[in-house]
């Protein structure tokens, strides 16, 4: 009998959640995925500090309007170069989430971090831009994995936000698992809900089963989980991507892993209707959602937060 993460492994592609470079080399993810609050943890580790002055001297080149975003720019690009030394395939990296509601400035921004890899040696096909699951983001979305250019399109809650992207031909989906449960504790005033009834759970696995039974090619990566629980009762989905804490609690585990999600399951299990959605039932179905329409503006309101505190580190380091 293994651990737990190695079985995991075989039936499910783990993704290591963190910007610490350290941790992804301890626990060999076959890709990682970050976003402001992991950069602004690991831009402050010491180890770490010469992919800051490697960034803020790169913002020198530009006039002063300009340099601090593409020093921020910069730094996302020099974890993810880093990052992609460990993994054999994909880093996620995250357009500025004050961009959620602008299509053709998140294309823009995306491109500009495309063309930072490159100039770093890094080709687009390692990379996924991540992108918030707005209507304006799964646009933007769709217009890049038209030129080529794979995205994430992260902060999902709603089953309406996944039919979307799925529809825009994205490449991939982060459902937020755990930010789920988190509502719906509050909301029931309840302190745990057992894995079998974890709202975080069941959203992905009623995504995971529209998407196989309806074939399409989307990949449903959980993310955002609170407890190895959540984790190994979506075993056999697409991706998970997992913190460092997790991943060491799943490690340490010796037991037997039940293989849950497969196309059988899905075929099995799916009692929706395939549908087609437009911007005007979009943003019905968001709106009738409360869970979904407050976690998304929660998680585009704490990226950015995320982001001014990195900006404010960095000005103390210019």
């Amino acid at each position: 009998m293994g651990n737990v993460l190695e079985s995991l492994k075989k039936v499910t592609t783990v993704v290591a959640d963190t910007g610490d470079i350290d941790s992804i080399q301890k626990y060999k993810p076959t890709d990682a995925t970050t976003n402001p609050s992991l950069l602004f943890a690991a831009a402050q580790m010491p180890q770490y500090l010469h992919l800051v002055e490697d960034a803020i001297e790169y913002g020198k080149g530009f006039a002063s309007e300009q340099s601090l975003v593409k020093v921020m720019d910069k730094l996302s690009v020099n974890f993810g170069r880093e990052i992609l030394k460990i993994v054999p395939r994909y880093v996620s990296t995250e357009v500025d989430s004050r961009l959620s509601f602008d299509t053709a400035a998140t294309v823009k921004k995306a491109k500009e971090i495309i063309g930072l890899y490159q100039e770093a040696g890094v080709e687009k096909d390692r990379i996924l831009i991540k992108i918030a699951s707005t209507w304006e983001g799964i646009r933007a979305a769709e217009i890049l994995e038209k030129e080529g250019i794979r995205c994430n399109l992260t902060l999902l809650f709603g089953f309406g936000q996944a039919i979307a992207c799925a529809e825009a031909g994205v490449y991939l989906i982060s459902p937020f698992v755990g930010r789920i449960l988190d509502w719906y504790k509050a909301f029931s005033k309840r302190d745990s809900f057992p894995a079998e009834e974890d709202p975080g759970v069941l959203s992905v696995r009623r995504i995971y089963s529209y998407y196989k039974k309806y074939d399409y090619k989307t990949l449903v990566m959980g993310a955002s989980f609170r407890n190895a629980e959540e984790i190994k009762a979506l075993s056999g989905c697409d991706l998970l991507t997992i913190s460092p804490k997790l991943l060491e609690e799943l490690e340490n585990e010796q037991n037997e892993l039940s293989i849950i999600l497969s196309t059988d399951y899905a075929r099995n299990h799916c009692q929706d209707e395939k549908t087609s959605i437009d911007e005007k039932t979009f943003r019905w179905l968001l709106n009738e959602d409360q869970m979904a329409t407050e976690k998304l503006a929660e998680g585009i309101r704490n990226f950015t937060k995320d982001t001014l505190k990195l900006e404010e580190f960095i000005k103390t380091k210019i």
